[in-house]
């Protein structure tokens, strides 16, 4: 691994992931619901951005001007693209921590993200990291931070460290393995070691399964997630204690779910936490109750407090919008502990009044239940928790109708470069499926898969002639090698391929093309 990025993978590109707490437009309700006001976010910044998709969905859906830096140079050009191809304006740059975080141009930051990096670096670039945190987050300025923490990971990291340690092997290093080599005889090598019966593995027998899931993963996401030289999993306290020397309090949790402990935690556990004064205390308290392996918070630089008078009135103004369809949308779900069963008589409802496909207030969704006997109370929490499981979205203020119509068209420029990509025969270095467009209407990201992708792209080509689709798609899937999977066998003659993506296409075209219209990404 080479000494200039720090112990850092860079042979290797990371996935192309969509991470929605880093959208500025999801600070409002997290904000008020935990009694605070959002600060409105005109500069923003995200240290580490991996492949950039995150950040260029949020700077080409709002009016928030975007920077950020990423050293391995493969994904910040990649990230570049995007920004060309949306016009956003966004300044990706392709350096390390020292160099970006010691520019003196840059202008002071309402918002700065770092998604999982501060887990992966070395010491010396972690303080470089809350040095500029602390010089240029304004203040009232929130900082997103997602990063490994305990005590989830106690029983992982004996068996990380072996890994890595067999991945650095002199021998490795002499023979000029590629990362992706390394980490694939890593693996080998500890299934071997699993099979001695060793009494590691009699102590921790889970740790059966998780070697199992590792080896089902991608090598991108494998290498960048653990085998890192640097690998930190820090629990909450120390966090808290390094951030709060940076002027910065825990305002609440970026993800959603974390908020409803009805959801999470049992009676004894939310009594036990309801006696905890000390917030600091509570968080860690909890992070036991859950076996806590990765937190993704919001820390604010001097929040501003809501009376509750202020804050039921920001939390009813909320707009939200469906990114699911109503009858997809499952009302059990899994928790940290056990599967648990959502309300029908509150859900119900909630989804059959936001089946237009339309934002609305959550005062008027409330309203609009009454004769249900839901109240707000009731909305809210249900608001978060389909927000939290990615079945909505809260929206960002409304705009005047001319910027709205700029972000329309930046958002529609960056959906057509990324639905010509999904189209594209690419070299290894390059693969990967991109599985989010970008929606002007919420600001950030909404799961497409690369099957509807295509039919989008074929609907520009054929219209909306159903019949002609097919055949449109199948040539770029085809001709990229890949085939479609139907009850979990591969599909390989031409024909069954064609009568599948006819299937899929009526489907789609039926259910999940009018959500997309409404939110815009089609």
């Amino acid at each position: 691994m080479t000494n200039w990025n720090d112990g850092y993978v860079v042979d290797i590109a990371y996935t192309y992931g969509y991470y929605p707490g880093m959208n500025p437009a999801r600070l409002p309700l997290a904000f008020a619901f935990h009694g605070l006001q959002a600060p409105a976010i005109q500069t923003a910044c995200e240290l580490g951005f991996g492949q950039g998709l995150s950040t260029n969905f949020h700077a080409a859906a709002s009016t928030t001007r975007w920077w950020g830096n990423d050293f391995n140079p493969l994904q910040a050009a990649f990230a570049q693209e995007l920004a060309a191809a949306s016009g956003s304006g966004a300044q990706l740059e392709d350096s390390s921590f020292s160099h970006f975080c010691r520019r003196d141009d840059l202008p002071d930051f309402d918002f700065i993200a770092l998604h999982g990096i501060w887990s992966w670096v070395s010491e010396d670039n972690r303080q470089i990291l809350l040095d500029f945190i602390d010089r240029k987050l304004k203040p009232g300025g929130v900082l997103y931070l997602s990063y490994n923490t305990q005590p989830g990971w106690s029983a992982f990291m004996p068996l990380r460290d072996l890994l890595v340690q067999h991945t650095q092997l002199a021998g490795n290093e002499e023979r000029g393995l590629p990362t992706a080599a390394r980490i694939e005889a890593a693996l080998a090598f500890a299934t071997r070691l699993f099979e001695t019966d060793p009494v590691y593995a009699q102590t921790n027998p889970f740790m059966r399964d998780r070697l199992k899931m590792l080896q089902q993963q991608s090598r991108s996401y494998l290498a960048h997630e653990y085998f890192n030289r640097d690998w930190h999993a820090e629990p909450f306290a120390e966090i808290h204690r390094r951030f709060s020397q940076a002027g910065l309090q825990f305002a609440c949790p970026a993800h959603y779910i974390d908020h409803l402990d009805m959801a999470n935690l049992t009676p004894a556990q939310r009594q036990c936490l309801a006696e905890i004064d000390d917030p600091v205390l509570y968080q860690s308290t909890r992070d036991f109750m859950v076996n806590q392996t990765f937190r993704r918070d919001y820390w604010v630089r001097g929040g501003q407090v809501l009376d509750e008078r202020q804050r039921v009135q920001a939390l009813a103004l909320q707009s939200v919008v469906l990114l699911t369809e109503p009858d997809k949308v499952p009302l059990t779900i899994q928790n940290v502990a056990a599967e648990i069963t959502l309300n029908r008589l509150i859900y119900e409802p909630i989804l059959q009044a936001l089946s237009d496909y339309q934002p609305h207030t959550l005062v008027d969704l409330a309203a609009s239940l009454a004769h249900r006997n839901l109240n707000l109370s009731q909305v809210i929490d249900s608001a978060l928790m389909l927000i939290g499981t990615g079945h909505a979205a809260p929206l960002p203020p409304e705009l005047d109708a001319a910027t709205q119509a700029q972000i329309a068209r930046r958002t529609a420029d960056l959906n057509a470069y990324l639905l010509q990509r999904a189209a594209l025969v690419l070299p290894e270095s390059q693969e990967g499926d991109i599985a989010h467009l970008v929606s002007p209407l919420t600001g950030g990201g909404v799961k497409v898969d690369r099957v509807e992708q295509l039919f989008l792209l074929a609907r520009e080509v054929c219209g909306d002639d159903l019949e002609a689709w097919p055949a449109q798609a199948w040539q770029h899937i085809a001709a990229q090698g890949k085939r479609l999977v139907r009850d979990g066998v591969r599909l390989e003659a031409e024909d069954e391929n064609l009568a599948e993506l006819a299937t899929q296409a009526r489907l789609f075209a039926r259910t999940r093309l009018p959500l997309l219209r409404a939110l815009q990404v089609a």
